[in-house]
């Protein structure tokens, strides 16, 4: 008689264990990346309109006057914000500051009659709102905007204490946490 020698070869329970293991953890990885994704997949677009609010905010200050528009504390007409504005742009403190005593109108409240850089220093709004305030903009009441106007900057050798130059940060916050910032300079020339 023939006696078939069968070989009986497989694996061991260490092996099983340890391929469970290591299956396990490869699974928890890959299934960790899937949620991350999805989770933040909303992200970018978040940030693209954060953006786009930040650069319609900047611009909006942007095209506003300097100084206040009817700052003129020598009171020649010849002259004007550039000539004699030769202290800090924001301050009201003394005849030559840019928003100062002098200035008719001084210091504005609300976005509708803003009319120079000055006015939107610490404008705090909650919901982007448009250009006269009047309300928030359907769709954008998950994002806060800071605005900050620092007329003690320099750019290039000038200097915003004496009437220059002032920057502008513009910080735009989502419900989620997503900042973006934007900063930009305007000068008194």
């Amino acid at each position: 008689m023939n006696k078939i020698k069968i070989n009986y070869s497989g694996f061991s329970l260490i092996e099983l264990v340890v391929a469970i293991v290591i299956l396990s953890i490869g699974v928890t990885a890959f299934l960790t990346l899937i949620i991350n994704t999805t989770k933040n997949s909303v992200d970018p677009q978040i940030r693209v309109q954060g953006n786009a609010i930040a650069r319609a905010y900047l611009e909006e200050i942007m095209l506003n006057q300097f100084c206040e528009p009817n700052f003129d504390p020598d009171t020649d007409p010849a002259t004007g914000c550039s000539v004699d504005c030769t202290f800090s742009a924001c301050s009201t403190v003394s005849p030559n500051a840019c928003g100062g005593v002098n200035a008719t109108g001084g210091a504005e409240t609300g976005r509708a009659v803003f009319d120079d850089v000055c006015d939107y220093n610490s404008l705090n709004d909650v919901g982007a709102m448009d250009q006269t305030g009047s309300g928030v903009i359907s769709g954008l009441e998950n994002y806060t905007v800071n605005v900050t106007v620092d007329d003690t900057a320099t750019l290039n050798g000038l200097n915003g204490t004496n009437g220059q130059v002032v920057r502008i940060d513009v910080d735009v916050t989502h419900s989620n946490g997503a900042t973006m910032s934007l900063s930009g300079y305007k000068t008194n020339f």
